[in-house]
């Protein structure tokens, strides 16, 4: 097992993995931008090191100083988490050049997957279903325009590259498409470094569900279940919860499945996310897998009560998964609800909630600075219960605890999404934000809460 393990990022997701390593003994390096010198990571870890300035572009994307810092300070392993370097292959490869354990798949496995079209051309050859679209790479306007006239409007203009929703646009129409062209390359070129585009149909207001996987260096592949992360607002998650209530036992079988033959069929080790979109008849389409640990992997951790953190770090060390698909047991109905930051400056006071099946993620503390130069999440509150309404009393009942003074964040208006109809019954997608956004800020400038029939 690993001595001393660098953790390549910042906020709630370094303090998740400083947590888990002090549980395994095993020591911690911080590595810090100038803005983040009085951050809960830092002091939490066995040492940190500054690498730079606040811009991520100038401390946490500095390949080589990262690395350099590893090796003078005797880690082992570098964890990446989420963003930042967590999928970049050129990152990984120089942790195995210098020695260095990378927690997380290799650096041929992140190219394979991490290159959207690439990964899409693996699933077609593998009988995965996938969204139909472009055959390869386009080139020009010309190349999108032929693809989008052969599949038919709308069309999703996507990254290759991409992630986080960057880089993605919708177009109605060969004049739309024009437009999404240059602006979806520009902010693909500007977040990814690379501009190479792909298209696919457009399934309107999808569902969105991905399957948590968990694969071993010896060949052993396991899916945890699902969660539904169909709440969404221009492409970022707001709320995930699992079970899927859209799912039935017999599609969430076949879902597992798909998803484990397509982590095999990319030769996966390490926590991995496999992702696909389903229409309004349940038939559900491949879109991408993400080769990391994700946001919102504490859902899965309280659906099934495994550390997906921990895991990670085993099998980077070389180990075996210590259980098998037959002994994975949904154990409860678990929602994550992301707080983010809508304005910046310094948390004057601060509560979490917390009691009986409340977990909080989360670098706050009274007195701590939010700053402009990073993502605006700054906790999440995952809630478990015996239902599925059990669960989201709980988590009304934690955001009414919870309290942030000195910015303004986004928890009353999730706070009332728990209250709406649709949301009670399951009976959203991912177009929920744009339908219903106006209505919960109507009731959000009332103060008025209704409570709905549908929870009697």
């Amino acid at each position: 097992m690993f001595k001393r393990i660098l953790i390549a990022n910042r906020g709630e997701i370094a303090v998740r993995i400083i947590r888990c390593c002090m549980e395994m003994d095993i020591e911690t390096v911080a590595v810090y931008s100038t803005e983040d010198r009085n951050s809960l990571a830092v002091m939490a870890a066995t040492e940190s090191v500054c690498i730079g300035p606040a811009k991520a572009a100038d401390s946490y994307l500095k390949e080589d100083v990262i690395i350099e810092v590893a090796k003078r300070c005797g880690c082992d392993a570098i964890h990446p988490g989420y963003g930042f370097l967590s999928e970049n292959a050129s990152f990984a490869r120089k942790c195995l050049d210098n020695g260095i354990a990378f927690i997380g798949p290799s650096a041929e496995i992140i190219s394979r997957m991490g290159d959207k079209q690439s990964a899409r051309e693996l699933m077609i050859r593998t009988g995965v279903p996938v969204v139909p679209g472009s055959d390869g790479l386009l080139l020009t306007l010309e190349d999108a325009k032929t693809a989008a006239a052969r599949v038919g409007y709308p069309v999703l203009l996507k990254a290759s590259a991409g992630g986080g929703g960057k880089g993605m646009r919708k177009a109605f129409s060969p004049e739309e498409l024009e437009q999404a062209w240059s602006s979806a390359r520009a902010e693909a070129k500007a977040a990814f470094g690379n501009d190479d585009m792909y298209l696919e149909k457009l399934v309107q207001n999808p569902h969105h569900v991905e399957m948590q996987i968990l694969a071993d260096q010896h060949g052993n592949t396991i899916c945890l279940g699902e969660r539904d992360c169909s709440i969404q607002r221009n492409n970022q998650k707001l709320l995930e919860e699992a079970p899927s209530p859209l799912l039935d036992e017999k599609l969430r079988r076949k879902m597992a499945k798909t998803a484990v033959k397509a982590a095999k069929a990319a030769g996966y080790f390490s926590a991995g996310t496999v992702e696909f979109v389903l229409d309004d008849d349940r038939n559900f389409y491949f879109i991408e897998m993400n080769t990391r640990i994700q946001v919102e992997h504490p859902v899965t951790e309280e659906l099934v009560g495994i550390d997906l953190i921990r895991e990670q770090i085993r099998i980077a060390a070389g180990m075996k998964l210590n259980m098998t698909q037959d002994e994975v047991r949904q154990s409860c109905h678990t929602i994550e609800c992301r707080i983010n930051a809508a304005t910046t400056g310094r948390i004057t006071f601060l509560h979490m909630p917390a009691g009986y099946g409340v977990r909080v993620e989360s670098a706050l503390y009274t007195g701590c600075e939010i700053s402009p130069y990073y993502d605006s999440m700054i906790a999440k509150i995952i809630v478990s219960g015996k239902t599925r309404l059990e669960a989201i009393r709980r988590l009304r009942r934690a955001l009414e605890e919870l309290v942030i003074e000195g910015i303004e964040t986004n928890a009353d208006f999730m706070h009332l999404l728990t209250f709406h109809p649709d949301f009670i019954l399951g009976k959203y997608n991912t177009g929920f934000w744009e339908k219903n956004h106006w209505e919960i800020e109507e009731w959000l400038s009332k103060g008025n809460i209704a409570q709905t029939e549908s929870e009697s």
